[in-house]
């Protein structure tokens, strides 16, 4: 039996995680979510997720600390960065710092889930 990849999602708006954590359960994925960086981050010391997906603009560690963190600590996860600050700058260092896409705010679950699967692909190929 193959073994559920994992997704952390982290955002600062409890209705995120909310919205996206049945979905991406019903789409087969393992979900923590939390709401809260600092948590996110401690969290990382006992386990590395497949996927991360992260707000931007949070207090504390933002997203782009975030990012840094978990690249740093699990190098193969793939990281969805999700703002409702999106910018040219913003988006072109998410990506140069790792990321593998970016995604607005206000997004449909539409969106989100063709991210995930392309990053789930990208992650079987790595395996």
């Amino acid at each position: 039996m193959k073994e559920k990849l994992s997704i952390c999602v982290l955002d600062d708006e409890p209705i995120v995680g909310d919205r996206l954590k049945p979905e991406l359960e019903d789409a087969g994925y393992e979900v923590e979510i939390f709401t809260d960086s600092a948590t996110a981050i401690k969290r990382l010391d006992d386990r590395c997720f497949d996927i991360f997906v992260t707000d931007l603009k949070m207090e504390g560690v933002d997203g782009m600390g975030f990012l840094e963190k978990a690249k740093e600590r699990c190098e193969n996860s793939e990281v969805i960065m999700i703002t409702g600050y999106a910018t040219l700058e913003s988006v072109r260092e998410s990506f140069v710092k790792g990321a593998y896409d970016v995604i607005a705010k206000p997004f449909r679950i539409e969106e989100l889930r063709t991210a995930v699967n392309k990053a789930k692909k990208r992650i079987n190929k790595k395996k």
